[in-house]
């Protein structure tokens, strides 16, 4: 990218010219709008164009952020196509509640089947993993005695929802331990196939765990529920946007998200695939007129709901795709290999994340050795201005760093030095 088209991007987005050219359709994209100026032509493996991608998101002043895994940013470009968008709906409040943006909505629901590679009626647009969790965990007519497992690692937005609608009607809830530092994939599907028993009906995991960043291996586990005629269904909070993911590659049955982590969307907004297959499992939470529509749409039939924040999510796919999923994903993985690289030999410090890339990826945990995790936390704030998520369950003791696409090589140097520093005092 030309020196030249780095000052024109910067004085646009400065000028919010991208904003505007998401309304009120996705026709006038992001990424058509970086093509036709010649944007797209940066050299990825280039700090310098991961810089720029920074300079697209707005931090308070001073802020170090590395707590992306507990909610991410929205890009300039993204927060100013909501706001438009909202700006639009209350000129004209019944025109765009009730069918104005129809055709937008479903071009948001394309797109992102599209960066999952599946069907556009196998996506629904919800509010947040929380609430797919739920919309799976309630819809099972489970029986007495009758088996889901969770393992040891699950986030409690996808135990409760099980504990509530099912554990009070009797069945039982089988919570396998995982190990914290595995070293092969098989040592984490030993796991599930020890945990299945004849009575097993659903297996309800993460993608990524909040916990340590491990990443469990779905596809493994799918084949071999589906093989025992188990369901299977994941909480892909952490993950949706950090990597490459073909849900028909996985082969879950269904697959929660919220985007406003790795996909940086609009706050509310969330994404919930079901396989064309297993949809008939499912039941709304919550019913209105239309709800015998047959579609997948009877899951996000809410009646009034904020389309702005719907159609930012649009937005934020398009942001997304304008950078380009390959190059994102390579980013997170050549993140995480550089963080490693700045500690990992270092006895100052004990890695709690798994090394292999199967198993781990732009969250990264740490132990600061012989430091209490939280009184390490409060000072990387207090001095550094350094923000991350002090993790003590499963005998960590560790900080868990996020690093999404607007952290650069210079602000984790930033970071290791600050932890050196705090290590020795």
């Amino acid at each position: 990218m030309s020196s030249k088209n780095r000052r024109v991007f910067l004085k646009r987005i400065g000028q919010g010219a991208l904003g505007s050219l998401t309304l009120p359709m996705f026709g006038n994209s992001l990424s058509e709008y970086w093509k036709a100026e010649g944007l797209m032509e940066g050299d990825y493996s280039s700090e310098a164009y991961w810089e720029l991608v920074k300079s697209q998101f707005s931090m308070a002043e001073g802020l170090h952020y590395f707590n992306n895994a507990s909610l991410g940013a929205s890009a300039t470009s993204i927060r100013q196509a909501t706001l438009e968008f909202r700006n639009l709906l209350d000129g004209f409040p019944s025109k765009y509640m009730w069918g104005g943006w129809q055709e937008e909505k479903e071009q948001v629901r394309k797109n992102v089947a599209s960066l999952f590679s599946v069907d556009k009626e196998e996506i629904a647009l919800i509010h947040n993993t929380t609430e797919g969790m739920n919309l799976i965990a309630r819809s099972f007519d489970l029986q007495a005695g009758d088996e889901v497992i969770l393992a040891d690692h699950e986030h409690a937005s996808g135990t409760i929802p099980w504990e509530v609608w099912q554990e009070t009607k009797g069945i039982k809830l089988v919570r396998p331990e995982l190990p914290i530092l595995p070293k092969t994939v098989s040592e984490l599907t030993d796991v599930y196939k020890k945990a299945i028993t004849s009575k097993t009906k659903v297996i309800s995991m993460c993608h990524m765990v909040n916990t340590n960043g491990m990443m469990l291996p779905v596809k493994e586990v799918s084949k071999i529920a589906h093989d025992n005629g188990i369901l299977v269904a994941v909480d892909g909070a952490q993950s949706a946007g950090m990597f490459n993911i073909d849900l028909n590659e996985l082969g879950c049955d269904f697959y929660a998200a919220s985007s406003h982590k790795w996909l940086f969307s609009p706050k509310g907004v969330g994404i919930f695939y079901a396989k064309k297959e297993s949809q008939h499992h499912l039941k709304p939470l919550m019913v209105a007129r239309g709800h015998t529509d047959e579609s997948i749409r009877r899951l996000e039939n809410y009646n009034t709901r904020n389309l702005p924040e719907v159609l930012g999510l649009g937005a934020s796919i398009d942001f997304h795709n304008t950078i380009g999923a390959e190059a994102i994903h390579k980013r997170s993985y050549e993140l995480k290999a550089y963080f490693r690289s700045k500690i990992e030999n270092n006895d100052h410090f004990t890695i709690k994340s798994p090394v292999l890339d199967r198993l781990s990826a732009a969250i990264q945990v740490v132990e600061v050795n012989g430091k209490d995790v939280k009184d390490i936390k409060e000072k990387l704030w207090d001095t550094y201005g350094i923000d991350c998520r002090p993790m003590s369950s499963h005998g960590l003791n560790a900080l868990r760093l996020s690093f999404a696409i607007y952290t650069t090589k210079k602000d984790i140097d930033y970071l290791v030095n600050a932890l050196e520093e705090l290590a020795v005092s």
